[in-house]
């Protein structure tokens, strides 16, 4: 069984533990390594007790590279423990920092250098994008394989910058089924009665603009909409999150969920799924994929785009959604307000009537994946999928 050292920059990210599942029906073993966001350690993810490299914080650049560089001072003791992995997965240019000190302390194993988000800070032109930038090309010189999450990363920043030379893997946010996806067997998707018509915005809520534009959208259509809220919000970026979602009348925060097992209950619990983000606007906004394409789409949610953006011309290209050409209330009043049951039923159809597989990974892609990171090493021999809880 392929063992992998999974060194991540915060264990509790629902994205990490996506990974560990996919990894381990892949046929692969993992142990996990990481920083935490909390203040007491992580005891359990996906049944892995992770590795402690200590706390970080959300936002906090200089903090955040201080205790880089304090871990890189222990990590091999840290990991002196586990018995040596046949391959490191670094999941963000910090861990990747880490993972060239953990491969000396093993004796030169393989690195995949893991990056699903191009941060705001390495596309500076000032000094300190230019230095984050050269120490990514030195840091990833030799790693065997770069894995990202869309075509648009690559086309850039990977490839414009020369960033990474090892080949790469597309891994898209997909959601994760555990028995294979055909157009016969899919999902059936019931929404509720409308209106009022919902909107779920579901994941990492970070983008102070969208709340303020779904905000004045609800409030002009007198209750027509709402908007149901779950998962993480970013109170670094909107510390007064919690405050402003209880003052909006058609506004409602739903706390965390459990992806995938949660998946098919929220978004059947709503029309429309948001799928855009100002965060990083004109960059990594506008070139991601985000997991929420993916997952409302599996479940009948009406994805909700900008146009301009890679999700945008990816649901152009399927002939799906509602695609906006500018992000104001009165573009969204003119998208949607004149909504009704045919109209919405008519869209609805068009994400149903799509490949089940455009939006979902099965145990075969995460076989393949394993494979492929099995090629990297000197470790042959059958697969041995793991058992999920």
């Amino acid at each position: 069984m392929l063992h992998v050292l999974y060194l991540v920059h915060d264990v509790s990210d629902p994205a990490v533990r996506r990974r560990i599942i996919m990894l381990r029906a892949g046929g692969a073993r993992v142990t996990l390594a990481g920083f935490r966001r909390t203040t007491n350690a992580i005891a359990d993810v996906e049944g892995l007790q992770p590795i402690d490299l200590g706390a970080t914080r959300d936002g906090r650049f200089a903090q955040r590279l201080a205790a880089v560089a304090k871990a890189a001072l222990s990590i091999g003791t840290k990991l002196s423990a586990m018995p040596n992995p046949d391959l490191i997965i670094a999941r963000n240019l910090e861990m990747l920092a880490l993972a060239r000190c953990a491969k000396a302390a093993f004796g030169g194993v393989p690195i995949v250098y893991e990056c699903l988000d191009i941060h705001r800070l390495v596309l500076r032109n000032d000094m300190l994008g230019k230095a984050l930038r050269t120490a990514e090309r030195y840091l990833a010189r030799d790693v065997k394989l770069l894995v990202t999450s869309s075509p648009a990363f690559i086309a850039n920043y990977f490839k414009p910058f020369g960033q990474v030379a090892a080949p790469v893997e597309l891994i898209e946010n997909k959601y994760f089924e555990t028995a294979p996806m055909t157009v016969d067997n899919r999902p059936k998707s019931e929404n509720p009665v409308a209106p009022p018509w919902r909107i779920g915005w579901f994941g990492a809520l970070r983008c102070r603009r969208s709340l303020e534009l779904l905000a004045d959208f609800t409030r002009r259509q007198g209750g027509r909409f709402e908007v149901v809220l779950r998962g993480r919000p970013a109170l670094s970026e909107f510390p007064d999150f919690h405050a402003f979602v209880e003052a909006e009348p058609f506004l409602s925060f739903r706390g965390p969920y459990r992806n995938p097992e949660d998946m098919a209950a929220i978004y059947g619990e709503v029309h429309f799924s948001w799928a855009i983000d100002f965060f990083e606007e004109g960059q990594n906004s506008e070139w991601l994929l985000p997991n929420r394409l993916y997952e409302g789409c599996r479940f009948g949610a009406v994805p909700i785009s900008m146009a301009n953006t890679e999700t945008g011309r990816f649901l152009n290209q399927q002939d799906i959604g509602i695609l906006l050409s500018d992000a104001t209330p009165e573009m969204l009043e003119t998208a949607l307000g004149r909504m009704d049951q045919d109209r919405f039923g008519k869209a609805k159809a068009r994400v149903m009537a799509r490949n089940p597989r455009t939006w979902s990974y099965d145990r075969s892609d995460c076989r393949a994946f394993v494979d492929r990171l099995r090629g990297l090493t000197a470790v042959s021999g059958p697969f041995v999928t793991e058992a999920l809880a």
